[in-house]
């Protein structure tokens, strides 16, 4: 269904389908990347990770969107600019993967779950925590959440 474009899987579903082709997501949305000594980027330069998850941009509602900065692989640092419209999650299996991660919320609501800890963090909260600790994201308001996260090693 994912081939022919009737299903569009969640970050966790595609990280399943992935590990089982044995590509990192990072491979999957960057196979052509070429090192770039670039510092500073722009709005426009960001990498929409999102495209290739989610076929249909039309509709924006539940969706969310994930711009990296610059080429996470080389760096080993992934940056994300991360945008949830109102009830947009990461899907309803939770994530988990080698790595660390943490953000901060810049406008609006988003629920972090972590392991059985759930909160409701608001614009200056942050999160910090273990990623192979299964966890997700949701916006469980109704308006748009902005965070910056940063993950190591890339996750995405």
């Amino acid at each position: 269904m994912v081939e022919t474009n009737k299903s569009s899987p969640s970050v966790a579903t595609l990280r399943k389908i992935l590990g089982g082709l044995d590509i990192s997501m990072s491979e999957f949305f960057e196979p052509d990347a070429t090192h770039v000594d670039d510092v500073f980027f722009t709005p426009d330069q960001l990498r929409d990770l999102t495209s290739r998850i989610y076929s249909d941009r039309s509709d924006a509602v539940g969706r969310l969107t994930l711009r990296q900065v610059g080429n996470a692989r080389d760096l080993g640092l992934q940056i994300l600019h991360e945008t949830y419209e109102a009830g947009a999650d990461t899907g309803p299996d939770m994530l988990s993967h080698p790595a660390s991660e943490g953000g901060v919320v810049i406008s609006g609501e988003i629920e972090v779950t972590v392991g059985d800890r759930v909160r409701v963090l608001k614009a200056g909260d942050a999160y910090l925590f273990r990623s192979r600790e299964p966890h997700r994201f949701r916006n469980v308001s109704d308006r748009v959440a902005v965070v910056v996260s940063a993950c190591t090693p890339p996750y995405l």
